[in-house]
C-alpha cells in the first residue's frame, strides 16, 4: 500500500512538473477553498497562484487569460484572506490596477471589464460608498457595466447585467453629481441577471434586496429561503457559504 502512494505521488509530481505556468495558476486557483476555516482560506493557495499567474502574464499570447486569473486571485485574497481593512485595500488596489491595464489592453474582454469591476466595486466598498461615488467610481462602473452587456450579454451569466443593477442598488442619490442611481432600475437589472445563464447566490441574494426596497417582500422572503436549500458548491466554497449567511442575516432582519 505505501508503494501505492509513492508511485501515485511521483506520477502526479510528474505531471504537475509538465504543466505550464497558467496550467499550475489554475490547478492552484481550484484550491483555494482547501484547509480553509470558516469565512478565512489558506493563503498558501492563492498565493502560490498568483506566482504562478504573474509569470503566465510573461508570455504575450497569455496575457490577457492569466491576467483575469490575477484579477479573481486578488479579489479573493482580499475578500476571503485579508485581516483588516489596510489588507483588503492593498489586493483590491492590485486588482483595479491591472484591471486598468488589461481593459485598455484588451477593450473587447468582458471577462476582463468584469473582473475588473468586481475589484473596483470591492475597493469602493472598503474605501466609503459615498466617497468613491464622489470620485466617480458610480459612473465608471455604470458605464463599463454597460460595455460588458455590448461585448456579452450572458457573460459569467448575465454578469454585465448584474454590475449594472448592483450599482444602481448601491451608489447613493447625490443632487446634481449622482442623479441616475434609481432602485426600479436596480430591480429591472438584477432581474436580466438573474434569469441569464444560471443563477448565482450572490444574483439572488442582490435581487432579493432589490425585490424588497421595491415593496415585494414575500418574494424576496421567498428567494432568499429557496437559496438556502441549495447546496454549497464545491467550486465556489466560500463564495457560497459567505452569500449564505448574508441571506440569513437578511432574513432575520425581515421576518
Amino acid at each position: 500500500m505505501k508503494s501505492f502512494f509513492v508511485v501515485a505521488l511521483f506520477l502526479f509530481s510528474s505531471i504537475y512538473a509538465e504543466l505550464t505556468h497558467f496550467e499550475r495558476g489554475i490547478t492552484l486557483y481550484d484550491q483555494r477553498a482547501n484547509e480553509s476555516e470558516g469565512l478565512r482560506a489558506n493563503k498558501e493557495y492563492i498565493d502560490q497562484a498568483i506566482d504562478q499567474f504573474l509569470k503566465a502574464m510573461k508570455n504575450p499570447d497569455g496575457e490577457l487569460e492569466a491576467g483575469v486569473y490575477l484579477l479573481k486571485c486578488y479579489y479573493y485574497k482580499g475578500k476571503f484572506i485579508a485581516e483588516n481593512d489596510d489588507e483588503k485595500k492593498e489586493n483590491f488596489n492590485e486588482g483595479k490596477f491591472l484591471g486598468e491595464r488589461l481593459i485598455d489592453r484588451y477593450p473587447g474582454s468582458a471577462a476582463a471589464h468584469y473582473w475588473y469591476l468586481v475589484n473596483l466595486g470591492s475597493w469602493s466598498e472598503i474605501y466609503g460608498i459615498l466617497s468613491a461615488a464622489k470620485e466617480g467610481v458610480a459612473n465608471t462602473m455604470r458605464k463599463l457595466s454597460n460595455k460588458i452587456i455590448d461585448i456579452d450579454k450572458n457573460y459569467s451569466d448575465g454578469g454585465g447585467y448584474f454590475m449594472l443593477g448592483a450599482v444602481h442598488f448601491k451608489s447613493p442619490y447625490i443632487p446634481f453629481l449622482l442623479s441616475w442611481p434609481s432602485d426600479e432600475e436596480a430591480l429591472k437589472y438584477l432581474s436580466i441577471a438573474y434569469e441569464t445563464g444560471e443563477s448565482t447566490p450572490n444574483q439572488t441574494v442582490y435581487l432579493a434586496r432589490a425585490l424588497y426596497k421595491n415593496g415585494q417582500t414575500q418574494k424576496a422572503i421567498s428567494l432568499l429561503s429557496s437559496l438556502l436549500e441549495e447546496e454549497i458548491s464545491e467550486s465556489n466554497k466560500l463564495e457560497d457559504i459567505d452569500q449564505h449567511n448574508i441571506a440569513k442575516e437578511q432574513l432575520k432582519e425581515w421576518e
